[in-house]
C-alpha cells in the first residue's frame, strides 16, 4: 500500500485569502478547506489560533467558557468478531484466538460494576459489526442463549447495565438501519459510528484501507449517520486521517459530517483521529499521521463544523501534544478510563485524569466530566432523550449545566416501559379539539419548538429534489389510446404525458380537451370494474394522542406534550368514542395517534382491545406502518410478530398511510423522523402476508414532482400484484395552509385542481386490474373537486369519520365529519347511486344501515350547533 500525505506547502496567494476567510468568520468552501488542511508553520498558527477564536465562543454560547470535557467511563468489548477486513484493525480478531465468541453477561456486569465502583458514569460498548455474517461461531453462540441477533444481546446487556450498576450505556454496534436506532434509542442516551472517510477509492480499491469491508461503505454510513439525526439520536462520529486519503478526501469528509449536523443536529461530537500503525495488520507499513498533520485537521474541522459541534481528538494518540490540540480547537477529550484499556489501541494507555486535568489547566481551560451524552441534548430532553432514561440520566446529570454531577451516586435503577400501556394515563390536555377545531380552530399556526423540531430548514432546501428537465414527452393521443385499450401496459413516459395535461402549477400548458378525455377513459375504467355506485363508510376517527416528536415536517397535528393544543386520550375515553360511533350505526373505528415518547409498545394492543371489548362487531382499522415499527422497537419485537399480536388484540386491517410518497428523496425532504420507504414496504407485506389487509395511500403536491407520482403508483401496483393485500387505493392531496414544510417557504401550496382530476384518473388507468377501489378525500378536496373526480375514475368517497382532526389541524376548510345527508347532496349532481359500505367494501347488515340511518351517519357528541341530522 502506498502512502499519500499531503505536502507540506501550498499556495501562499491561496493560503492567505483562505487564512484571512478564516479571521474574518466567513464559511470556508471545500478548496479553501483543503488548502488550509495542509497549512503548517506560522500558517498552521494563525489557522489554530482562528480555530481557537471559534471554539472559544461555542462554549460561551454554551454557558460553560474555558470548560472542556471528558467521560470517564469503561469499555465493554462485547465481541470482537466483525464481518469486516480493515487493514488496520487489530480490535477484530478471529473465533480461535477468542476463549468466547462475546462476552457473557457475568463478564459484562463484572466490568460494569468495578467501573461504577471508580466512578465511571458511561459503558461504552464497542464490537464488531454482524460478526454471525460471517463468523458461525458467533451464530451459534446467539443461538445457544437465545438472541436473535447481536444487536438483540447489545440490546439486552444494556438493560442490565442500566438496571444493575447505573451506568449510561454508549453504544458502538457500527453500522445501523433506521429500525436498528429504534430498537437501541431506549436503552442508550447516546451512539456512535467513526465515519473515518467519505473516500469510496479506499472502499473499492484492492489493498486499499476499506477494501472487502461492506460495512465501510462511505454512503452506508453517512446514511447510519442521517438516520441518526431522523431519529433524534445524540450521536457520535469523525475522522480517521492518515489511512491512505488524499487531502481533498479529507475535507470533503469534514463537509460531509458538516452537513449532516446542520441539517439534523444529532451530531453530538466529531472525533478527529490519527492513524497510528499497529504490528500484525495490512498497514503496519503505513507511517503514523503527524501531529501537526492532525493538529490542521482539528482547526479545519473547528471552522466547517463550526462553534456548535464538540470537537474531540483522543488522549491516548497524541504523546505530549496536549497543548497543541487545545490550540487547534477541541472542546473535549473523549471518554478516558482508570479501568480498562482503550481495546481499539491497547499499545496506547490512557493517561491519569488527574494528569489529563493538569495538562488541561497549563493550557488555561478548566477539565469537567460530562456523560455520554451531551450537556446541550441533556437539557434539551426530548425528543433526544427516551423518557425511559430519563431517571437514569437525571440521577448523573447536574440539571443546571447537563454535566456530570460531582456528587452523582450509581445505583442501578429499574429500565421498564411506562406501566399499563394507556390504563395508566387519563384523558388530558385539550381533548375536545376534535369538535373545538371547527368552532374555535388551533391556538397557534405552528409549534413552539417550530425552529428546532423539523431540522434546520435552509440545510433542507439544499435537499430538494430537482425539477424534471422538460423534454418532448410521449405522443398525448397514443398515450390516451393506450390508456383506454390497454391500460396495463401504459409506459411511465406516457403517464408522464397524462399527468402533464394539468399543466404546471400556473396552469400554463394545460390541455383541458385532454385532461377531459382522460377522465372519460378513467371513469370507462371504473365503471367496468366497479360499476356505477359511489360508496361511502360511517366510521369514526379516534386520534387517541397528537403528541409527537417525529418530525414530519408536512403534519400541523403534531404537538409537544407542553403545548396548548396537545391532549391525549384514555383507553376508557377511546372505548366511550367507539361505543358512540356503534350507536350512532358506525361499522368501523380508524385509530391513528402520534408517536408519544411514553406509550409503550403494548398500548396498541390495549387500545385495540378496549375497543373490542365494548364493541365486538366494530371493525378495528388502526395504526399506520409508522405506528407498527414503533411498537414492534419498543416491545422488541419482529414486525411479523407485532402484527400477529396486534390481530389477537383485535386489530382486522391497517390503514396504508404514513406512506406519503414512496421515494426516500422526497421523504427526507418531508419528514425529519418518519420511517423510510423500504420499511414501509416490509410493514405492509408483512401484514399481507399475516393474513390483515391493509389500505394504500399517497399524499401529493408538496414538494415532489409527477414523476414521484408515477413511481409510486407503479410501486403500489406492483406490491398488489405481489400480495393482493391492498383494498383501496387512497389520494391525498398535501393540505398546506398550516404545514410548517409550507410556512417555511419550501413546499408549494398543494396540487392545482386539474393536476387533482389527473392524479386520480392516472391512479384509476395504472391500477385498473389490481386495485378495485379508488377513493378521494372530501376532507381535502372541495365539495366540487370531490364531483369532479368522481367523473374520473373515483368510486368511493372515504368515510362520515366523526372527528376529522388531523387535516383540520394543516387547515382544511371541508369540516370534521360529513353527515350522509351532505355525502348524498354532493353525489346527486354526478346522478350516480349511493351506497354505504363495510371496511372491505361488503353491505353492512340491515341493523347497521338503520342505526346510521336515524342518525345520519354522525354521533350527536361531535355534531356542530346549529346544525341537524
Amino acid at each position: 500500500m502506498t502512502a499519500k500525505r499531503p505536502p507540506n506547502v501550498s499556495s501562499d496567494s491561496g493560503t492567505r485569502r483562505a487564512l484571512a476567510r478564516a479571521r474574518d468568520g466567513k464559511a470556508l468552501d471545500l478548496a479553501e478547506a483543503a488548502i488550509l488542511l495542509r497549512a503548517r508553520g506560522d500558517d498552521l498558527d494563525a489557522l489554530l489560533a482562528h480555530a481557537s477564536r471559534v471554539r472559544d465562543a461555542g462554549l460561551e454560547a454554551a454557558g460553560r467558557p474555558g470548560v472542556v470535557t471528558y467521560s470517564r467511563k469503561v469499555f465493554i468489548p462485547l465481541t470482537r468478531l466483525c464481518r469486516d477486513r480493515c487493514g488496520y484493525c487489530t480490535f477484530a480478531t478471529a473465533p480461535h484466538k477468542l476463549p468466547s465468541a462475546f462476552l457473557s453477561p457475568d463478564e459484562v456486569l463484572e466490568i460494569a460494576r468495578q467501573g461504577a465502583a471508580m466512578g465511571c458514569k458511561e459503558a461504552l460498548f464497542t464490537l464488531g459489526d454482524r460478526p454471525e455474517d460471517r463468523w458461525h461461531q458467533a451464530r451459534e453462540w446467539l443461538d445457544a442463549h437465545g438472541y436473535d441477533d447481536t444487536l438483540s444481546y447489545v440490546r439486552a446487556m444494556a438493560i442490565r447495565v442500566l438496571e444493575e450498576t447505573g451506568l449510561l450505556p454508549h453504544l458502538n454496534p457500527g453500522v445501523l438501519t433506521w429500525k436498528d436506532l429504534q430498537r437501541l434509542k431506549p436503552v442508550a442516551p447516546s451512539m456512535g459510528m467513526m465515519l473515518e472517510t467519505t473516500s469510496r477509492r479506499l472502499f473499492t480499491e484492492k489493498g486499499e484501507a476499506h477494501y472487502g469491508s461492506p460495512d465501510k461503505d462511505p454512503d452506508v454510513r453517512l446514511r447510519v449517520l442521517e438516520d441518526a439525526g431522523r431519529s433524534s439520536v445524540p450521536f457520535t462520529t469523525g475522522l480517521l486521517i492518515g489511512i491512505g486519503e488524499t487531502i481533498e478526501e479529507r475535507a470533503e469528509s469534514i463537509f460531509a459530517i458538516r452537513r449532516v449536523a446542520r441539517e439534523y443536529g444529532g451530531v453530538q461530537e466529531v472525533i478527529v483521529q490519527n492513524f497510528r500503525a499497529k504490528p500484525d495488520t495490512a498497514m503496519r507499513g503505513m507511517p503514523d499521521a503527524d501531529l501537526h498533520e492532525l493538529a490542521a485537521t482539528i482547526a479545519v474541522t473547528r471552522l466547517v463544523l463550526g462553534p456548535k459541534v464538540r470537537v474531540q481528538a483522543p488522549p491516548n494518540l497524541i504523546g505530549e501534544e496536549y497543548a497543541l490540540m487545545l490550540r487547534a480547537g477541541i472542546d473535549d477529550w473523549g471518554g478516558v478510563s482508570p479501568l480498562t484499556p482503550d481495546h481499539v489501541n491497547p499499545e496506547r494507555p490512557w493517561p491519569q485524569i488527574d494528569d489529563l486535568a493538569a495538562r488541561t489547566a497549563a493550557a488555561g481551560f478548566t477539565l469537567r466530566e460530562r456523560l455520554t451524552i451531551y450537556p446541550e441534548y441533556v437539557l434539551a430532553g426530548e425528543p433526544w432523550l427516551d423518557p425511559r432514561l430519563r431517571e437514569h440520566v437525571a440521577a448523573l446529570a447536574d440539571p443546571a449545566t447537563g454535566l456530570a454531577r460531582e456528587d452523582a451516586v450509581l445505583l442501578g435503577r429499574p429500565w421498564q416501559e411506562p406501566d399499563g400501556g394507556l390504563g395508566g394515563l387519563v384523558t388530558g390536555g385539550r381533548a375536545d379539539l376534535h369538535t373545538a377545531v371547527d368552532a374555535e380552530g388551533r391556538t397557534s399556526d405552528r409549534r413552539a419548538d417550530f425552529d428546532s423540531v423539523y431540522g434546520d430548514w435552509d440545510a433542507l432546501r439544499e435537499r430538494l429534489p430537482g425539477a424534471r428537465s422538460r423534454t418532448v414527452g410521449a405522443d398525448v393521443r397514443e398515450a390516451l389510446r393506450q390508456a383506454e385499450k390497454d391500460p396495463a401496459r401504459l409506459t411511465d413516459e406516457q403517464a408522464l404525458t397524462l399527468l402533464d395535461l394539468a399543466g404546471d402549477q400556473s396552469g400554463a400548458g394545460a390541455d383541458d380537451a385532454g385532461l377531459d378525455e382522460l377522465c372519460r377513459i378513467a371513469d370507462g375504467l371504473r365503471r367496468e370494474a366497479v360499476g356505477d355506485d359511489v360508496t361511502y363508510v360511517v366510521n369514526r376517527n379516534i386520534n387517541f394522542t397528537n403528541v409527537c416528536y417525529t418530525g414530519c415536517r408536512f403534519c400541523a397535528f403534531a404537538q409537544r406534550r407542553t403545548d396548548a393544543d396537545a391532549y391525549t386520550l384514555s383507553l376508557s375515553e377511546v372505548a366511550d368514542r367507539a361505543q358512540e360511533a356503534w350507536e350512532a350505526g358506525a361499522t368501523e373505528v380508524c385509530m391513528q395517534g402520534g408517536i408519544h415518547p411514553d406509550l409503550p409498545g403494548t398500548a396498541y394492543f390495549d387500545i385495540a382491545r378496549a375497543v373490542k371489548e365494548r364493541c365486538p362487531e366494530i371493525h378495528v382499522h388502526a395504526f399506520s406502518p409508522m405506528e407498527v415499527v414503533n411498537g414492534a422497537s419498543r416491545t422488541n419485537l419482529s414486525v411479523e410478530e407485532w402484527l400477529h399480536a396486534a390481530r389477537e388484540a383485535g386489530v382486522d386491517s391497517l390503514p396504508g398511510t404514513a406512506a406519503e410518497i414512496l421515494d426516500d428523496d422526497v421523504r427526507w425532504v418531508l419528514t425529519k423522523g418518519k420511517l423510510p420507504a423500504r420499511e414501509w414496504i416490509e410493514v405492509i407485506t408483512t401484514a399481507h402476508r399475516v393474513g390483515i389487509p391493509t389500505t394504500s395511500t399517497m399524499m401529493y403536491g408538496h414538494v415532489d414532482t409527477h414523476e414521484h407520482w408515477v413511481r409510486h403508483i407503479r410501486l403500489i401496483r406492483s406490491i398488489q400484484e405481489e400480495t393482493g393485500g391492498f383494498s383501496e387505493f387512497v389520494l391525498l392531496p398535501f393540505v398546506h395552509h398550516s404545514a410548517p414544510i409550507y410556512l417555511a417557504g419550501i413546499s408549494r401550496p398543494g396540487p392545482t385542481a386539474r393536476e387533482n382530476r389527473a392524479v386520480h384518473a392516472l391512479a384509476r388507468i395504472m391500477l385498473h386490474g389490481a386495485i378495485r377501489n379508488i377513493q378521494c378525500s372530501w376532507v381535502k378536496l372541495r365539495d366540487d373537486l370531490c364531483r369532479d373526480v368522481l367523473v374520473g375514475g373515483v368510486n368511493d368517497l372515504g368515510g362520515t369519520l366523526m372527528e376529522e382532526t388531523i387535516s383540520r389541524m394543516a387547515g382544511s376548510e371541508n369540516g370534521s365529519y360529513k353527515t350522509i345527508t351532505e355525502i348524498a347532496a354532493m353525489v346527486a349532481p354526478t346522478g350516480r347511486p349511493l351506497r354505504q359500505r363495510t371496511t372491505s367494501y361488503g353491505r353492512p347488515s340491515e341493523e347497521r344501515a338503520e342505526a346510521a340511518r336515524r342518525s345520519d351517519g354522525v354521533c350527536q357528541s361531535v355534531v356542530r350547533p346549529g346544525v341537524t341530522s
